[in-house]
């Protein structure tokens, strides 16, 4: 993440994740952070080279389109996601954080043969 306050909007505003807690080694250093919801736990890192922007994780949950349906409701300015049903037998809900890299939340719905 690049900016602490775009990043609260984001995953706690919007998401509804908690922000459990952060770190920092000194005042005038980068934050390291972890959020959750439910039992994801996804660590936030300002720290030069702890990620590369763009990076793609794939959450599996259950639930899903109540998940959407919340988000949704929130008509959040910055993202308006949708529901796709991928070929391989999961729904997926893809969003880009404000850092650009992408969450997609998938829900197994049938069995692949």
């Amino acid at each position: 993440m690049f900016d602490v306050a775009k990043a609260r909007e984001f995953y706690v505003d919007f998401l509804g994740m908690s922000w459990d807690w952060e770190h920092r080694f000194a005042p005038d250093l980068p934050i390291f952070a972890q959020v959750s919801r439910g039992g994801l736990l996804l660590f936030l890192s300002e720290h030069f080279g702890d990620g590369t922007p763009g990076t793609k994780l794939i959450l599996r949950m259950t639930g899903l389109a109540d998940f959407h349906a919340e988000l949704t409701a929130k008509a959040y300015r910055h993202a308006r996601p949708g529901l796709h049903d991928q070929p391989w037998g999961w729904r997926d809900m893809d969003i880009a954080d404000p850092f650009g890299n992408r969450l997609v939340f998938s829900e197994r719905i049938a069995e692949c043969a």
